[in-house]
Order: structure tokens, then C-alpha cells, then sequence
């Protein structure tokens, strides 16, 4: 290890020339840092373009599926029924118009008994369920209306037992069905001092679709308030007994498959925009400055490509204006929704043909072109790589330079030291003659 005091003889200050000297070696390792810095900002740059193009790719994808021109939405003419559609590639469109003769009800049933003592001799009971099952529960250990309650809750039978106190020492067994319908109706034969009482029967939800006289009429029946099988996919739940001429449509849903468009359309002016502003130049009077990818060609002629898929129409189809597609003075597209609805209301399959060919299109394009940017993209990060390791390979050598000028500066002061040395012992000399 080599150590110096800066002009301790020589009165130079050898530390800071050193730093200098350094500063001058180091202008080739300085100008490949910058380099490496201006390349890992075209990288970002490339990165930001990739992102937009890949959302293109996603909405045009989105567009192209056959669930979105199944979308369907689901009305009714009753606040009391909603109808809700399930999965796209399982709905169907259609109307049915009904009555609600009556909602699913779990049945509920009570029995009265003394709070204190047995409610009954049997030492088990026996509970038959509507859909004709029978269990038997063992009570013996405790034939209070408690321990019957508890005896029922754990037989795991989709009933469920209460005890409610009343005045005058008497007490309510009762029992509730935990889901509606005649199926989960029961009865219960246990010997009970007092009649076991039903204030309320279990019922199914029922449905007449045309008149109960009418010709081709019929009904249905759910042991809940929904039903799913009146239109295919679609589930139609009601709240109240007694609507009738209520009309449930499932259409195709314009406004959703109408979003799916816009949503393509937007992700690529949001592309136009992005490419825009990584290859902008600013010029303005204060000053000028040039954006990561100013002067890339490969980059704008992306954006020509996607702008010429409009301008260009569709073969067969003509001008995408037919979908509300169209070109703006400022580069970019624009889309008109109520045209596209329109156009698409009035001929289905012909405009579900178009956009789709349109979306695979602008897909393909998108591909492509990430394609194109990640090839960019992986040359600059090798050539980064490489400039990385030239760097690596400067700090070796201006490493080893500062170690030989700050030696070469030591050596110089040690050899000044030695002349000063010399020349006071001449003086001494010379002054004793």
C-alpha cells in the first residue's frame, strides 16, 4: 500500500493534481456511462410502447371471442322478479311472459309443554320429511322440550329447534325447515302432550306461463324463489305472490359488446399517444430537447400501420365508418357508439363478422409488432451488457493508474526530501570553513 502527504515538500498539492489527472484518464470510461444510461432509457421507452401495444392485443383478443357477441342482458316488467344471466356461452335469448301463483316457504311447527319436566314418554321420535325420508331421533337422555331441542339440532336434519318461553310456566317447542319447499317440509310423531301445530306449511314457488285454461299453458315449481330453467341461462327470482303478466326478455347485449369496441379503440389511441410522446423533439423558444426514441423510425411506422387498418376498411366490408370507426385530423381514432349500435341492431351476424375480422386484424398487427420491440429491446440490453463490462474493465485500469501516479508523485516528494536533506548539510559544510 502506497501513502503520500500532499506536497509536504514540494508544496504542490499533489492530492487534488491526482484527482485531475484521474478526471482525464476516466473521459472514455464517462462517455461509455453515458451511453449506458441514454441506451437503458430507449430500453424504458421500448418497455412503456410494449406495454400499450400489449393492451391492444388484449382488447382486440377480448373482441374477437365468441362469449362477447353471446352477451346477454336480462330485463323484466316487474320490480318483484329480477333476472339475472348467467355464463355468455350458455345464454340464450328469448321472452316468457308468467304469473307467480305463489312463493317457497320453510315450514315452521310448534308444540306447547310444561318449561320444567318431560314433554312426552317416547324415548325417540320419529321425523318424516316431504320428499318421504323418515329419521329417527334418539331422546331418552332428556325428554324436556330442551333436551328434545338439542336431540333434533344435532341430528343434522335441516330442521331447527327452539325453545321460546312463554307466561305461566309454559314453553314452544319450535321447529323450522332451514330451506323452503315442500320437499324440506317434515312431520313429527313423538307422543307430545299438546297437538304439534304447522302456523306455516312449507310451499314451492309456482309459476303459470300462459293461462291455467289456455292451450300450450303450464307450470312450474321451485323449492327456492329462483328458477333457472324457463330460459336457458338465464335465472328469473321473484318476492311477491300475485304479479301476473310478467314479461321477462333476454336480448343480446349491445351495450356490453359496444364497450368491447371502445375498449379496443382506446388502447390504441392510447398506443398513438405513448409513441407520440417517446418520440417527440421539443422545440420550444426556452429549449430543445429530444425524447428517448426521437428520430426512431421503426417506432412511428407502428403507429402508421395501426392508423392504415382504418384508413384501409376491410375487404368485402369497405370503410370501418360502418362500425363508427373512424380517423382523426390529429392522428388518432375515433369511435361513435350509437353508430355502431345501430348498425349492429339492424344486421347482427354481418357486423359481428366485420368488427371480428377487424379485432384479428389489429391483433395480428399488435403481435407483430411487440415482436419487432422486443428484438430492439434485447439488442440494447447486449449492447448495455457489453458497455457494462467495458466499464468493469476501466475501474481495473484507472484503479491501477491512480495507484502509479499517486506512487510516482510519493517517490517525488521522498527524492525532493532527499535533496533538501543534501543541500542544508552543504550549507553546514560550507559555513564551518
Amino acid at each position: 500500500m502506497t501513502t503520500s502527504v500532499s506536497g509536504l515538500v514540494s508544496g504542490m498539492d499533489t492530492n487534488s493534481l491526482v484527482t485531475q489527472l484521474m478526471q482525464v484518464e476516466a473521459v472514455g470510461q464517462t462517455r461509455l456511462k453515458s451511453k449506458v444510461s441514454t441506451e437503458e432509457k430507449a430500453v424504458t421507452a421500448y418497455q412503456s410502447v410494449n406495454t400499450k401495444l400489449a393492451a391492444i392485443e388484449t382488447a382486440a383478443d377480448e373482441l374477437g371471442k365468441l362469449a362477447t357477441w353471446r352477451s346477454a342482458k336480462a330485463t323484466s316488467s316487474s320490480s318483484t322478479v329480477t333476472a339475472t344471466t348467467a355464463s355468455a356461452n350458455t345464454t340464450q335469448t328469448g321472452t316468457v311472459t308468467f304469473d307467480v301463483i305463489s312463493l317457497a316457504k320453510a315450514q315452521v311447527s310448534t308444540t306447547r309443554a310444561v318449561s320444567t319436566g318431560d314433554a312426552t314418554s317416547h324415548s325417540s321420535l320419529t321425523i318424516t320429511k316431504g320428499d318421504g325420508t323418515q329419521s329417527s331421533v334418539d331422546i331418552s337422555a332428556d325428554r324436556s322440550l330442551a333436551g328434545i331441542a338439542s336431540a333434533i339440532n344435532g341430528a343434522g336434519l335441516g330442521i331447527k329447534a327452539t325453545v321460546v318461553a312463554l307466561e305461566g310456566g309454559e314453553s314452544v317447542l319450535q321447529l323450522s325447515s332451514t330451506k323452503a319447499g315442500v320437499a324440506n317440509g317434515f312431520t313429527i310423531d313423538g307422543g307430545f302432550d299438546t297437538e304439534v301445530k304447522t302456523p306455516t306449511a312449507a310451499t314451492d314457488a309456482k309459476l303459470q306461463v300462459g293461462g291455467a285454461d289456455a292451450d300450450g299453458g303450464y307450470a312450474v315449481t321451485s323449492t327456492s324463489n329462483t328458477f333457472g330453467n324457463l330460459i336457458t341461462g338465464t335465472s328469473i327470482t321473484v318476492t311477491k305472490e300475485g304479479e301476473t303478466g310478467v314479461r321477462v326478455d333476454v336480448a343480446s347485449d349491445t351495450s356490453a359488446i359496444t364497450a368491447k369496441v371502445k375498449s379496443m379503440v382506446d388502447a390504441m389511441n392510447g398506443a398513438f399517444s405513448e409513441i407520440n410522446k417517446q418520440t417527440a423533439y421539443n422545440t420550444s423558444a426556452s429549449k430543445s430537447s429530444a425524447a428517448a426514441l426521437t428520430g426512431d423510425f421503426s417506432v412511428r411506422q407502428i403507429s402508421q400501420k395501426l392508423l392504415g387498418t382504418v384508413s384501409g376498411g376491410l375487404d368485402g366490408f369497405g370503410s370501418l365508418s360502418k362500425l363508427g370507426i373512424s380517423l382523426t385530423r390529429d392522428g388518432t381514432v375515433s369511435f361513435d357508439e350509437t353508430k355502431f349500435k345501430a348498425t349492429y341492431e339492424a344486421d347482427p351476424d354481418a357486423i359481428k363478422t366485420a368488427t371480428t375480422s377487424y379485432a384479428t386484424k389489429v391483433k395480428e398487427l399488435s403481435d407483430a409488432s411487440q415482436n419487432g420491440v422486443t428484438d430492439v429491446i434485447n439488442g440494447r440490453k447486449s449492447l448495455i451488457d457489453n458497455m457494462n463490462d467495458q466499464i468493469s474493465g476501466w475501474d481495473v485500469r484507472l484503479a491501477a493508474r491512480k495507484l502509479a501516479l499517486t506512487r510516482q508523485f510519493s517517490a517525488m516528494e521522498t527524492s525532493l526530501s532527499s535533496l533538501n536533506n543534501q543541500s542544508s548539510w552543504l550549507s553546514g559544510q560550507l559555513a564551518s570553513l
